[in-house]
This record gives structure tokens, sequence and C-alpha cells, in this order.
């Protein structure tokens, strides 16, 4: 299994009402050496997070104790820039399983999906409500229900659907990544090419 499955998530989020946010700036070029998705949360918003002397930046979201979670909630046109992979490992080794925006640049949405975190696309007002919720009660929970195909402020209730492709789906469900997905089909594989003329 390539990562773990992902049903159902229930968790407190990391509010970062900002637009625009690339693969940069989720993961500067300079740390990019490294060939392996490990490491990578260590360097999550570098140069947000951390100043030239890597002194923390207590201003910074992250290094704020009171938001904590398995969701971070970005501004619109998140992941845009280049196609770095890295950025999608940054955001899972560091331990978010989910992103939520109003729009993901697609590439940055494909290499998610590939490594098992969901990008969830809400619209811009559903957005501002969930911001408004947790600006509120940092201690506020969402669910993610990927089966069902919604997001949910668990104590309001509000709701709403986001949609996914049907092949990423079915392997977010099961933690497969494509490799895990033809292994599961090998013996229809091998009886397909036994049947091809050579």
């Amino acid at each position: 299994m390539a990562y773990d499955k992902f049903e159902i998530l229930k968790s407190t989020a990391v509010p970062l009402p900002i637009e625009n946010v690339d693969t940069d700036q989720i993961i500067p070029a300079r740390f990019l050496k490294a060939t392996e998705r490990k490491g990578f949360g260590d360097n999550l918003f570098r140069d947000w997070r951390y100043n030239p002397d890597n002194t923390i930046k207590e201003e910074f979201v992250l290094n704020n104790p009171v938001y904590k979670g398995k969701i971070l909630v970005g501004g619109r046109n998140f992941g845009s820039g280049s196609s770095r992979e890295h950025a999608a490992w940054a955001v899972y080794d560091y331990g978010f399983r989910c992103v939520v925006s109003s729009f993901f640049a697609d590439i940055f949405r494909g290499n998610c999906l590939n490594i098992g975190v969901l990008p969830v696309q809400v619209s811009a007002e559903f957005l501002d409500i969930i911001y408004k919720a947790i600006e509120a009660d940092p201690t506020t929970e969402l669910e993610i229900n990927l089966g069902n195909q919604t997001i949910t402020i668990l104590e309001s209730g509000e709701k709403e659907s986001f949609d996914i492709n049907d092949y990423k789906k079915e392997n977010m469900l099961n933690g497969y990544d494509d490799i895990d997905y033809l292994t599961k089909m090998k013996e229809e594989i091998q009886d397909f090419a036994s049947k091809r003329p050579f």
C-alpha cells in the first residue's frame, strides 16, 4: 500500500488565507535535492516559518500552537507555479492529509492525489464560512467524507460537496498509488496479454 487509506477525516484545521500560494513558497527550490519523499515537511513554507537566521517567525500560522490538525485551508489558486511534486510531498510529510481551497493549480492537485493528500475544492463562499468558523473557534472540526464527497463544519452542520476523479477516488479510498492499482489488476492484465497475437 502506497499510503494510508482515506475514507473519513475529522480534524481541526490550520487556516492560511493567502491567495496564489505557489510551489516555491510551499517548498523553496533549495530544498529539492532529495529524491525520496522523506524530510520535506521540515521545510514546508520554510521562508514563511523562519527568519534567515533560522529563528521562528512567531506570527506565521504554522508556528502558532492555537492552530493544528491534519487539514490545511488555503486561499484561492493554491499550488500554482512550477510542477515540482516535492510541494505535495512537503504537505504530506508535515502531516496534512487534506488541503481545502476554492481553486487548485491542476498539476499540484494531481501531485497531491498521487501521494495521498486530498485536495478539496469548495466555493469561495464556503471557504469564507470555514475561515470565519476557525477564527471564531480554532478547535472547530471539519469532516471530510471521501465516499460521499462532502466537507462539513461539524459544529454548525454546514456542508458542501466536492468533485474528484473516480479513478483517483478509488485509489485514495484503498490507499493505492498508480502502481498498486496496476498490481491489483495483475491477473486481468496477464489474461489480456495471453490472448494477444504475437
